[in-house]
């Protein structure tokens, strides 16, 4: 009989490689196994810039806040490269629900402070401010680019085997500790046998999961946030999130929440929040669609003085989105599942890694509220876009 391995990640971007990670360190026997080569560009693990946004107020966001800073800082000194860079974010626009979280983020211990419109206009000329502003002064920029690697080089001298240019056929469940796995590489098709297998696939979870299981709809979005050039070269750049509302005065050609940073060399980026096309991730077009990147031009100019609207770079990733904008982290028999981060999950990964590890090694359960069977209100996706979790 062929030799069973303990655990096989399907899916070597973040969350997959934080797993790995996680469980290496553990001691446990891992192998990840990426479709693509390393550095691709094809999901949503790329780039240099996300936001790291405390802008939370439900309690179990905070949690993980909390526990993602001690473990983004433990990754940086265990390959000795500084994962955040503290530039501070600010978020406005929804001013009794920066209220609420202030008061939350106050009682867990993360720093914030609310400033007048006065304030933030004084310290960030290259945004405009017409109301209070919550600014979270610990906040600032992760690096995908950096911190991939860095999960997987640590894991990796923990023991953890990771393989790139390999795609899964098929997955067979065949008992609670026995699945089958018909791989495909440049070498040809092969099978192995597993124990656990965590899939973290991104955007290909829905089409890995769909016959196997029924969880919540996963719905692939292809966004578009544009690198505006800076204008004004003195300007200062927080990450920053605007809580609007698509079609109140000041808004009315807007298609949700604002996000944006700046990125060294590239300059602000901006996008809007889980409005993308649908989309298949293998059939992508990576073109802008041209109504959404114009009224991206428009609130650039009205809301973005330190910047060029007319000078830009495209960019495009996708959002594997949830109805309710929380993630999918559960078990099912001797599948693990992490899916669905709906565009806000980059900043969660360490924590992600390390409940998908608890779940393999059964030692704790994910938080209720990401369990694969829970019922969701079809509005809820709607409501919460005009929140403040975006990247």
């Amino acid at each position: 009989m062929a030799a069973r391995l303990d655990t096989i990640i399907i899916g070597g971007g973040a969350m997959g490689s934080a797993t790995a990670w996680a469980l290496a360190g553990r001691g446990r026997d891992v192998t990840l196994l990426e479709q693509f080569d390393p550095g691709h560009k094809l999901g949503a693990s790329h780039g240099i810039t996300r936001n790291l946004n405390f802008g939370y107020a439900d309690p179990t966001y905070v949690r993980m806040l909390s526990e993602s800073l001690d473990l983004w800082k433990l990754l940086g000194q265990q390959c000795g490269m500084e994962q955040i860079a503290r530039t501070g974010t600010v978020n406005h626009g929804a001013p009794a629900v920066q209220a609420k979280t202030l008061q939350v983020l106050t009682r867990a211990g993360i720093r914030a402070e609310e400033l007048t419109a006065g304030e933030a206009s004084a310290r960030w000329r290259g945004i405009r401010f017409d109301g209070p502003a919550l600014h979270m002064p610990d906040g600032g920029q992760l690096n995908p680019d950096l911190a991939l690697p860095s999960f997987q080089q640590v894991a990796r001298e923990a023991g953890a085997h990771i393989r790139h240019g390999v795609r899964l056929l098929e997955l067979r469940i065949l008992a609670d500790d026995h699945v089958i796995l018909t791989l495909e590489s440049g070498s040809g098709t092969e099978t192995l046998h597993a124990r656990n297998v965590v899939v973290t696939a991104g955007a290909w979870s829905k089409h890995l999961l769909g016959d196997l299981f029924t969880i919540p709809k996963l719905t692939v979005t292809q966004e578009q946030p544009l690198h505006f050039a800076p204008a004004d070269g003195n300007a200062v750049w927080p990450g920053f999130n605007h809580a609007l509302v698509p079609g109140s005065p000041g808004f009315e050609n807007a298609y949700s929440p604002v996000y944006g940073m700046f990125t060294p060399g590239e300059g602000v980026k901006a996008g809007w929040h889980g409005t993308g096309a649908i989309t298949d991730p293998d059939r992508r077009s990576f073109a802008a669609e041209p109504a959404q990147r114009r009224a991206l031009q428009d609130y650039a100019r009205e809301w973005l003085p330190g910047v060029d609207a007319d000078s830009f770079t495209e960019i495009s990733c996708t959002y594997t989105n949830t109805e309710d904008e929380d993630f999918i982290l559960d078990r099912i028999g001797p599948i693990v599942i992490g899916a669905g981060f709906s565009g806000h999950g980059f900043k969660f990964t360490p924590v992600i890694g390390r409940i998908l590890a608890d779940l393999v090694d059964g030692s704790g359960p994910a938080p209720a509220k990401f369990a694969a069977g829970r019922k969701i209100a079809a509005s809820t996706f709607s409501d919460r876009r005009s929140g403040l979790s975006v990247e």
